[in-house]
């Protein structure tokens, strides 16, 4: 009767299997906390990819909303052109030689148009009048106008105040719900916040595609079609930028 045969595990290739094994097992659980991590923003920029390659094909009838308003006296204050000082009375150096003093010096007057915010119980009173959150972003100040532009994800809105007379012109444009995603996709005026998710959702991708490359290179010994469809997916860009972009 032969002799049972057993099979003798070298140490050295017990040691690697082990190291590929975990190796594996941390690739996976990186890859699928990334893919969920990634998985909702992947959906989004996926779908408004679709629709900002077809715009124009995309109809959008924008809803403009326009309202006027009136200034009230209690706040007309914070909002005409402020009255030019009185000239200050010369000074001749002896005058200022003996009090002590040295001599002024001339400064450039402040320019007329400049950018800051506008006073709260203005921001306060647009907020209440015209519907519309007015936050504390600068607004343009000229000598006749204050202009505030409030763009947003898939609108706009701005309000025009007359300095001389308190009116206020307000409009307000809606693009609809596929215009709103599509600016999302492109983080226009959509704050810091939003960027601030843009590049942890691209950090998550890259995560996400780096380890499943990986992933493809353990497994890419008992698929032999591995590496040639990785290719393919990067030759076929490359084929369409190269032939028909000019």
């Amino acid at each position: 009767m032969a002799p049972p045969v057993t099979s003798v595990v070298r140490p050295s290739s017990a040691k690697a299997s082990g190291a590929r094994s975990a190796w594996l097992k941390t690739l996976h659980q990186w890859h699928w906390i990334s893919s969920a991590l990634c998985l909702i923003g992947m959906l989004l920029f996926a779908a408004t990819g679709i629709t900002l390659n077809h715009a124009s094909s995309i109809e959008s009838k924008p809803t403009v909303v326009n309202r006027q308003a009136q200034v009230p006296d209690a706040l007309m204050d914070l909002v005409r052109v402020p009255e030019p000082a009185p000239p200050a009375e010369p000074v001749t150096p002896a005058a200022a030689a003996s009090q002590g003093a040295a001599t002024p010096v001339a400064t450039k007057a402040q320019p007329q148009d400049h950018k800051t915010t506008l006073p709260t119980p203005l921001r306060d009173w647009l907020t209440q009048t015209l519907g519309r959150a007015v936050d504390d972003r600068e607004a343009e100040w000229s000598r006749d106008e204050i202009y505030l532009s409030m763009p947003r994800p898939g609108g706009d809105a701005w309000v025009r105040i007359d300095r001389a007379t308190g009116e206020v012109e307000f409009e307000d444009t809606d693009r609809g719900w596929i215009s709103y995603f599509n600016d999302l996709h492109k983080g226009r005026h959509a704050g810091v916040a939003w960027s601030w998710f843009i590049d942890l959702f691209a950090v998550a991708c890259l995560l996400f595609s780096i380890t499943g490359l990986l992933i493809l290179k353990f497994h890419a010994v008992s698929r032999p079609s591995t590496w040639p469809i990785v290719g393919l997916g990067f030759l076929l860009p490359a084929l369409l930028a190269l032939l028909f972009m000019h």
